[in-house]
């Protein structure tokens, strides 16, 4: 990938990961506010705004974050599965963004019962309680990604150091406790 290009993904990447971790922290403190008000029309208008905000913004970044993150991976030096902290990090925006798909039905379950005939402080609170944790739940999962991105922790997965190997067309290094036994024979 040329440096443009590349610098362009990364924008685009970093915007979008972002974007989603911003978008979740405003959905985590909507979640408190409906579960926490006792003003019926705070509750029922908080309830209503969750679910196009998870469709039109939440849904959207997720998607974008995970697609301009393989286009990063495979289009630079990092490689997919080279590394252990780019494979947690596809491994964290793929879970996240099922496990998005499958909270987006609460959420609609929720709204749909605040449009029909709002919402007290008793009804479906197990299932408010849950738009919370979960969203407090993927709060912390996005940070996570996020550090994993900061400080790149060292380590190879073996096709990475196998890759590596060719790279530098060396054969792979023989451990001396190996080269032990290649003696013995």
């Amino acid at each position: 990938m040329n440096p443009r290009l590349r610098k362009l993904i990364l924008t685009a990447h970093v915007a979008s990961s972002v974007g989603w971790l911003g978008a979740v922290a405003v959905f985590l403190v909507l979640a408190a506010v409906g579960l926490t008000s006792d003003d019926a029309q705070t509750v029922r208008g908080v309830y209503l705004a969750l679910e196009p905000t998870g469709w039109f913004v939440l849904v959207p970044l997720s998607f974008a974050s995970l697609l301009t993150g393989l286009v990063q991976s495979l289009g630079t030096a990092w490689g997919l599965f080279r590394h252990y902290w780019v494979l947690f990090k596809l491994l964290i925006n793929v879970i996240a963004t099922a496990l998005l798909l499958v909270h987006m039905q609460v959420v609609g379950h929720v709204a749909d019962a605040a449009a029909e005939a709002g919402l007290s402080s008793g009804d479906l609170f197990g299932m408010r309680v849950q738009l919370l944790a979960d969203a407090g739940a993927a709060l912390v999962v996005l940070v996570i990604a996020v550090v994993l991105s900061v400080y790149k922790p060292k380590g190879l997965t073996r096709y990475g150091w196998r890759r590596q190997q060719d790279l530098r067309g060396q054969q792979p290094a023989v451990r001396g406790d190996q080269r032990a036994g290649l003696a013995a024979r």
